[in-house]
């Protein structure tokens, strides 16, 4: 990982966005950091306590493959800060893991527990692998060492995993199971994004992607408007993406455009979001899909619509592309589509962004309640969970709001003091063990 620039002393001017930070996503979480921590006038200590991990754990894995080979693969583990309770955050198998990735995507998770006020600090973990080319078999056998590599670092009351990037229920269960076999009882609480029938929470599947349709909801209204009528274009048609368009299409909003790997469709009267979801649930993508014409997914971003979601991967939208959007709001539904150097083009574009760290916590939130419910030994049902994921949510959105006007800066700043500021004072109230 790049070492970390000088952390900046509090001062009235708000620090420039930084080129450097602009394919480094580390660099871009410190970037946004550093200048929420100038506003609050946060004591240096405090604010280099906060903007370190507490741990990077680095593990060797190795796996015996189908054909009797040894494979060894490397897993990380990084917890950014567990003031305000367990670390959270997925493990995700893919083969552009790295420790720098990790580091940033944890701090962004402590972030974006405190900005909805959940009790639980960031955590995030991740394995270099390409698990396309992996049978189930050989992916059961990675998680299961991965897990116990990890043993005294995940639990309950510690570190609490839930799925990402190509992990998902099946993958959770191993993970319980394997901690549940270490410590001798079954413990659900450990991780999140379970099999209902092992504990896991009605709702929490979709509701990344309801928590992006609620912010959504909540931006649009923000500037006098509804969702009926209004137009947007999603790229990233996985699960966030796909639930999150059909929840807008559902409100009465107008999805002309969506995105996947495989491209874009555009139809200007609108993309029947239902059946394409139903026919990337048959055969995996939207490529073939007869809704709209085919553009790129750069072509899709520059789209002139109300609203604009990116939900597929990081740093779309950069200092080469950001003058082109035409969106009037952005709703981030991915960890980190812009970089910290687009920022201040939106900005004086007029452009309301959504930040990642409100926009996308609807699955932090609901993982929150899985937890709850496990602690407890008692399950909620489904509109229980969606109607207190809507309360979180809107609640979140309001606060961010008017501390970006009472600062009179932007929401993605002012989200980032509201998180700062309640982990500082945690910070405070608990002092430096010496």
């Amino acid at each position: 990982m790049s070492a970390p620039a000088s952390l900046l002393s509090a001062q009235s001017e708000i620090p420039a966005a930084k080129q450097s930070s602009e394919n480094d996503p580390f660099e871009a979480m410190a970037n946004r950091f550093d200048r929420a921590a100038a506003l609050l006038d946060i004591e240096p200590g405090i604010a280099r306590m906060l903007r370190a991990p507490e741990k990077q754990i680095t593990v060797s894995i190795p796996v015996q493959m189908d054909n009797g080979e040894v494979e060894v693969f490397t897993g990380h583990r990084v917890i950014h800060n567990t003031a305000r309770g367990p670390g959270k955050g997925g493990i995700r198998f893919d083969m552009h893991v790295d420790i720098t990735e990790v580091t940033a995507l944890a701090a962004w998770m402590t972030w974006k527990c405190a900005v909805v006020n959940v009790p639980f600090g960031g955590a995030k973990g991740g394995v270099v692998c390409d698990p396309l080319t992996m049978s189930p078999n050989e992916l059961e056998r990675l998680t299961r060492r991965y897990t116990a590599s990890l043993i005294q670092v995940f639990g309950p009351n510690s570190d609490v995993p839930a799925p990402d990037v190509n992990t998902g229920e099946k993958v959770m269960a191993w993970v319980m199971d394997t901690y549940s076999m270490h410590v001798g009882y079954t413990e659900p609480a450990v991780v999140t994004g379970k099999p209902i029938v092992l504990g896991g929470s009605y709702g929490r599947r979709e509701a990344t992607g309801r928590g992006v349709m609620i912010a959504t909801r909540e931006a649009v209204a923000s500037q006098g408007k509804s969702l009926k009528g209004s137009t947007a274009a999603v790229q990233g048609f996985g699960n966030v993406g796909s639930v999150a368009a059909t929840l807008l299409a559902h409100e009465g909003c107008r999805v002309v455009a969506i995105g996947d790997r495989t491209g874009a469709l555009y139809n200007k009267a609108g993309i029947d979001v239902d059946a394409a979801a139903a026919w990337v649930a048959r055969h995996g993508t939207i490529e073939k899909f007869d809704g709209g014409d085919r553009i790129t997914n750069g072509e899709l971003l520059e789209l002139e619509v109300d609203v604009l979601i990116p939900a597929a991967l990081e740093n779309v939208i950069t200092t080469k592309n950001a003058h082109a959007i035409k969106a009037k709001i952005i709703v981030e539904a991915a960890n980190g589509p812009t970089t910290a150097a687009a920022d201040p083009i939106l900005n004086d574009k007029g452009i309301l962004v959504v930040p990642d760290i409100l926009a996308n916590a609807g699955g932090v939130t609901v993982s929150y309640f899985e937890w709850v419910q496990n602690r407890g030994g008692y399950f909620w049902p489904e509109d229980v969970v969606n109607d207190r994921l809507r309360e979180s949510m809107t609640k979140g959105f309001a606060e961010v709001k008017e501390l970006s006007e009472r600062h009179a800066v932007d929401l993605r700043t002012a989200a980032y003091m509201l998180a700062i500021g309640r982990v500082a004072t945690v910070q405070r109230l608990r002092g430096v063990y010496a």
